[in-house]
């Protein structure tokens, strides 16, 4: 309900505002251009692969993906090297009565070389083997300071980044290339002193298969600015799923049995989060302090944990759980501007895919999903190995420093440790070589607690602003892998896939960035 009132008050406004005919007063034309080339040392499988047989695990609820891993972390295989670049070009035309429409065109390519033209064996020269290179990536009209307000409207394909990205943000980084856009409405209130943005996106659009079987994403984002150089910001964001999940789909005296037993009874997924922000600098101090609170039904999540050996998820499932970062820096005055920084992450996490002795003997039993923390759109890596945005069940501490011997010149290091939150148990076991076997694998509630040290990563980067526009960075991390790594944990895409390896051998990337942007 507040959705549609939301979009109906916007269609007003426009209604009465929008003018008859726009006179195009100024064109822009604008674009940029990125290539990241990266090797690892032998870290990720070839092959993704199970570390642990499913009928190593029966009726523990372990979740969609089971226990396979894209790591490795020994020196029994490859390394990985490639070369991925992202290309965008933008058209800003601006119109009278403050009237923009903006496109943004982008192609990711994700692997130098898999677009290729020719073949040089043959001579045949052909067209390029790929369908969806160029996207259209932003395209939305833009009505500012609407009747004499403070008021900006933007509709359409747009990116949309609150505070510094830690929960929404547009996916810039490379490793891999992505960007993040959405199909949405934003309407944006600019005080003295204060901003206020009130939006809704679509995510995923399922009519007419379902008549109430959209995923939206809508919320409120105010900003205070009433203290010079210092932002303070509350906000409440709604992921609202209704896609309907079943386990089964079966004829109708099954379904009525399930139903009369409350079986496979999934409910639309709603997860709000609410959070506090500041950031500002003092003097040589500067700051940011975050954290963020979830709840809501998570039957999305829940339909996902059927038990080995068993039919039906969690329809009970929901969202409680907690996160914040934070970082302080100073910057020093003296030559070469050094600036030192410590940071804290923290991501509540749950796995509940062990049992106990009487949950393995009820036959009755259910046992229950295990829903951490969901990063929702981040931009926010903290780390060069192990963290794509949507990490979680894990708390970290970070440190660093950065200095500038010239105006072009930037030279920085940084020192990050995380553990594991919630750690996963393994079946109890014995170690033969490099190898583990199992006791009693049937005896899924005799297990043994896994290490929570993931490791230690220190980086160290330089970059050059060979002009305004162009920029080269080179980067060398190594990684000091923990036990817990070796062990594994559920910590990746929101704590549904496993990240373990086969050993604990160190690893190290190193990596070339150019970019330039008009």
């Amino acid at each position: 309900m507040l959705r549609k009132a939301f979009v109906g008050v916007l269609m007003v406004v426009l209604a009465f505002s929008a003018p008859a005919f726009a006179e195009l007063e100024n064109v822009e034309l604008g674009g940029s251009i990125e290539v990241y080339a990266a090797y690892y040392t032998e870290f990720f499988e070839s092959t993704p692969t199970a570390r642990i047989p499913a009928s190593w695990l029966p009726l523990r609820p372990i979740g969609p993906g089971g226990t396979v891993s894209a790591v490795r972390a020994d020196d029994n295989d490859h390394g990985m090297a490639f070369v991925e670049q992202r290309t965008r070009l933008n058209f800003k035309a601006d119109f009278a009565e403050r009237v923009t429409a903006f496109i943004e065109l982008d192609s990711i390519d994700a692997v130098w070389g898999e677009d290729f033209r020719s073949n040089y064996v043959t001579g045949g020269d052909m067209r390029a083997a790929s369908v969806d290179d160029v996207e259209v990536y932003q395209a939305y009209i833009e009505a500012d300071a609407m009747c004499g307000a403070p008021v900006r409207l933007r509709v359409g394909r747009q990116e949309i980044a609150f505070g510094s990205g830690w929960l929404v943000g547009a996916n810039p980084d490379a490793d891999p290339f992505t960007g993040l856009s959405f199909d949405a409405v934003r309407l944006t209130y600019s005080g003295a002193a204060y901003t206020v943005d009130a939006w809704w996106s679509k995510l995923a659009e399922m009519s007419p298969i379902e008549e109430d079987g959209d995923i939206d994403f809508y919320g409120i984002y105010a900003t205070c600015t009433a203290i010079e150089d210092i932002e303070f910001d509350a906000y409440w964001m709604c992921v609202r799923d209704a896609v309907s999940v079943q386990n089964t789909r079966v004829g109708l005296i099954e379904e009525w049995l399930e139903d009369a037993l409350g079986l496979d009874d999934y409910d639309v997924t709603e997860l709000h989060t609410v959070g506090l922000r500041s950031a500002g600098a003092r003097g040589a101090w500067d700051w940011e302090v975050e954290g963020a609170y979830q709840c809501g039904e998570a039957d999305a999540v829940g339909w996902l944990f059927v038990p080995v050996g068993r039919i039906f998820g969690d329809d009970g499932a929901s969202f409680d759980n907690w996160a914040g970062h934070c970082e302080v820096g100073y910057t020093f005055d003296a030559a070469w501007q050094p600036r030192a920084y410590l940071g804290a992450q923290y991501y509540e996490g749950e796995d509940r895919r062990d049992l106990s002795f009487w949950e393995w003997l009820n036959p009755f039993d259910r046992p229950e999903a295990s829903v951490s923390f969901n990063r929702l759109f981040s931009d926010h890596e903290v780390d060069c190995f192990l963290c794509g945005s949507a990490l979680t069940n894990f708390w970290g501490l970070s440190a660093g420093a950065s200095r500038t011997p010239t105006e072009k010149l930037e030279l920085s290091f940084a020192l990050t440790y995380q553990e594991v939150v919630e750690a996963f148990d393994w079946p109890v076991y014995v170690s033969v070589g490099r190898w583990r076997l199992p006791v009693a694998p049937f005896l899924s509630f005799w297990t043994t607690e896994d290490d929570d040290d993931l490791g230690w990563q220190a980086t160290l980067t330089v970059s050059y602003d060979y002009t305004e526009d162009l920029n080269f960075e080179v980067g060398w991390t190594h990684f000091f892998v923990g036990e817990g790594l070796e062990d594994g944990a559920f910590i990746d895409n929101n704590a549904l896939t496993f990240i373990g390896g086969r050993d604990d051998e160190d690893a190290d990337l190193v990596y070339f960035l150019a970019a330039i942007a008009f």
